[in-house]
């Protein structure tokens, strides 16, 4: 994530802390300095992480702290509500007005931000029985932009409307309301044009898109790679066409990541959606509690249960826990897991959701590794015939053989995946007899194992 490097910084900052008794104010201080360094070096606007570490320290030197039995603690739980407030405080919802009126969205940006690409990810995620996206093509300069729209609006199941690249954009606007009107759509998306900077024709265009059609929330999508300027963009948008909302696109990008510490602080507008990937699918929910608590190196299980709420199969669950009770699991399901945990992201994904604490021991390297012996895993049971992954019992040593070949690997590798599933073969018969016996009601009714390890 692009806070990583900041995270490591003030986790080093906050172990100096617990490691002390008691604290000083000299302490204090000596620990904001490195505090304010960290900020500056991830790109924090210098004005916002002036009056950050004020506020910090105006409250972390008083005789609350200071005579608390764990001082260092109470420093960082300062630092995280100041953290929060900085970011929002709360979570701002995009605006839809009610089902039998029509919400208009006009998406706007530089080019180069991801914006088409986050306007067809947001209509997605917006999209329910009640609420009916339509794409709106407003992009008539820059080359195939009206092709990407549609490409991704086929991606994501959403009608895109078109009038080509010879007609203005506020014409088009208008006429898509018309045809939202008759057509039962809801909630359209404006994808106005980007430029390379900001420039006056742009902002009139927008303007006159405003003037022509009555536009609901104007979504500003800034990308986050680009520090400080993501900043002035979001602060001269707003001052000229007025922005409800901003989008953070590649957050999950390994820059320096200041824009999303910077950007609320200095425009006063809320961020809305965090992009975290290519995929359209890679759309978060912005809770400024939750990315305070990323970047302090705290985790962010909510997001992770939010992502597993959202990708896991809950039938699926529910066959793979009779199957557990009969020790009945076989290569097919341990299969369907894998599946099932790719829909979460990468496991360097996954793990960055986790609290530092539980993760520190585990560098990049070893994860890589561990994607890598999945793979590797995923490999020999694709290699394997449909009878074989249903019936392990039948993997003699020819068809072992056979397996590692078409997988690619040695036979070593295929004889412990064999002993590991024997081993929870064993280990699921001893649960199923906790299961029906005196421990009913108890472990066995909450035992899950969404993931099957």
């Amino acid at each position: 994530m692009a806070f990583d490097s900041l995270t490591a910084r003030l986790q080093e900052v906050f172990k100096n802390l617990r490691g002390k008794g008691k604290l000083s104010e000299a302490d204090v201080k000596s620990a904001l300095r490195e505090v304010k360094v960290a900020l500056l070096e991830a790109d924090v606007n210098f004005k916002v992480v002036k009056d950050f570490i004020k506020t910090i320290e105006a409250r972390a030197v008083g005789a609350e702290v200071m005579n608390s039995l764990t001082p260092g603690q109470m420093v960082i739980k300062i630092v995280n509500e100041e953290m929060v407030s900085l970011l929002g405080s709360e979570k701002k919802e995009i605006k839809v007005l009610p089902r039998d009126q029509i919400t208009i969205v006009m998406m706007c940006g530089l080019q180069g931000a991801g914006k088409t690409t986050t306007t067809a990810k947001l209509a997605k995620k917006l999209s329910s029985n009640k609420i009916k996206p339509l794409l709106v093509a407003c992009d008539i300069y820059r080359p195939a932009a009206i092709k990407q729209l549609q490409v991704n609006g086929e991606k994501v199941g959403v009608p895109v409307f078109t009038m080509g690249d010879d007609h203005a954009p506020c014409d088009i606007a208008k006429a898509a309301v018309a045809h939202a009107k008759e057509n039962g759509e809801n909630l359209l998306f404006l994808d106005t044009a980007g430029r390379l900077q900001i420039d006056e024709a742009m902002m009139d265009e927008l303007v006159k898109i405003k003037d022509t059609v009555d536009v609901t929330e104007t979504i500003l999508v800034v990308d986050s790679m680009t520090g400080q300027e993501a900043v002035n963009v979001a602060k001269t948008f707003d001052e000229k066409i007025g922005v409800d909302g901003i989008i953070l696109t590649k957050l999950d990008g390994d820059t320096r990541g200041g824009a999303a510490l910077s950007v609320r602080a200095v425009t006063g507008k809320p961020i809305v959606y965090a992009g975290m990937g290519e995929k359209l699918t890679d759309l978060e929910e912005f809770y400024p509690d939750r990315m305070a608590n990323r970047i302090l190196g705290m985790g962010d299980i909510l997001t992770l249960i939010d992502k597993a709420s959202n990708s896991i199969d809950i039938e699926k669950g529910k066959e793979l826990e009779k199957k557990i009770r009969k020790a009945e699991f076989d290569y097919n399901d341990m299969l369907d897991q894998f599946e099932q945990m790719k829909k979460l992201g990468s496991l360097k994904d996954i793990m960055g959701l986790m609290p530092s604490k539980l993760t520190s021991k585990l560098g990049d390297a070893d994860m890589d590794e561990s994607e890598n012996q999945m793979n590797r895993v995923k490999a020999i049971i694709l290699s394997m015939t449909k009878e074989e992954r249903a019936n392990p019992n039948l993997l003699n040593p020819s068809r072992k053989n056979r397996i590692a070949k078409g997988a690619g690997v040695d036979i070593s590798e295929v004889n412990r995946l064999v002993k590991q599933m024997d081993q929870m073969k064993k280990l699921m018969k001893q649960m199923g007899g906790m299961m029906k016996g005196k421990h009913k009601g108890g472990f066995g009714s909450r035992f899950k194992m969404p993931f099957g390890f």
